[in-house]
């Protein structure tokens, strides 16, 4: 593919994902959040990178198998659901041990134990069994979403970016357009923790570009879009279904949590660097669903 072709196939891709987006974000602020509509406008939202797409392999006749449908590696897929639960529970631990939230908020506890039907049973095990069931049953709903978006940004974007990028310059590039597609519901709507704006955006974009590290790398290794929608429907379960509405808030708890704290995205850059070292093991792969 020469860089003609590259620039008027993701030029029609990001024109097509801001188009179709630009519908939800309307309909996301002008109610101010983000489970309104019942929380369809947020899942039409998270579709539009998808359908972005394939409207652009049908627009540029991209064939549709190039997106990665492939399963390929078991293996690749059982450490792209462990890889965010790892990162997120060192995160958490550095938060709970620091004082910086605490673990747990009874109040949410008491109502997952409620909820579950474990009132019978001492709150530490209610707790460990809610979250075995939420962790495990809560997977195909938390993928179900993912899929829209990863079909766009991992199945599209990173492998028709990298044979021209390389590593590096694919997972900035991607990092940056998928935080930048955040903002408008983060800086006008309520998808933050209550820190100023600036601080939040901050972390945010520091670890979505972090994480971008890991998902192009098991992209391009794996040869399978499914290993970005298990990451990140591991991801945003672990995080926004469990371990932060499980930490009570200390006082300044907020700074230090989610996806809009500091510490997140400290780790996450950890993470990005271990697969960075990692970056020459990866191969141009015809076989690997690159367009």
């Amino acid at each position: 593919m020469d860089k003609k072709t590259l620039y008027r196939r993701v030029g029609t891709y990001l024109l097509l994902t801001w188009t179709l987006s630009s519908i939800f974000y309307a309909l996301i602020l002008h109610t101010g959040k983000l489970g309104s509509g019942r929380g369809l406008y947020v899942t039409g939202l998270m579709w539009c990178p998808g359908i972005s797409a394939l409207l652009t392999c049908l627009i540029q006749k991209i064939d549709i198998r190039s997106l990665g449908w492939r399963w390929n590696s078991t293996r690749a897929q059982i450490w792209s659901y462990l890889i965010p639960l790892f990162y997120s529970l060192a995160s958490y631990l550095i938060i709970w041990i620091a004082g910086w939230g605490m673990f747990y908020d009874r109040d949410v506890a008491k109502t997952l134990q409620e909820s579950f039907g474990f009132t019978g049973l001492p709150m530490v095990l209610s707790l460990f069994i809610s979250v075995l069931f939420i962790a495990i049953y809560g997977l195909p709903g938390s993928m179900a979403h993912a899929l829209g978006e990863e079909i766009g940004w991992r199945g599209f974007l990173t492998p028709t970016l990298y044979p021209h990028f390389g590593f590096t310059k694919t997972s900035i590039i991607t990092g940056l357009i998928w935080s930048i597609w955040h903002y408008p519901i983060l800086i006008f709507g309520d998808y933050n923790s209550g820190t100023p704006a600036w601080y939040g955006l901050s972390c945010f974009t520091v670890m979505v570009i972090a994480m971008t590290f890991i998902y192009t790398w098991y992209r391009i290794k794996s040869g399978s879009l499914w290993t970005g929608v298990i990451l990140h429907a591991s991801h945003n379960l672990i995080i926004q279904a469990i371990l932060t509405p499980l930490t009570k808030d200390t006082g300044n708890t907020k700074y230090f949590v989610d996806e809009f704290g500091i510490v997140l995205p400290l780790v996450a850059v950890v993470v990005a660097i271990y697969f960075w070292t990692r970056r020459n093991e990866l191969m141009i792969d015809p076989d690997a669903g690159i367009a």
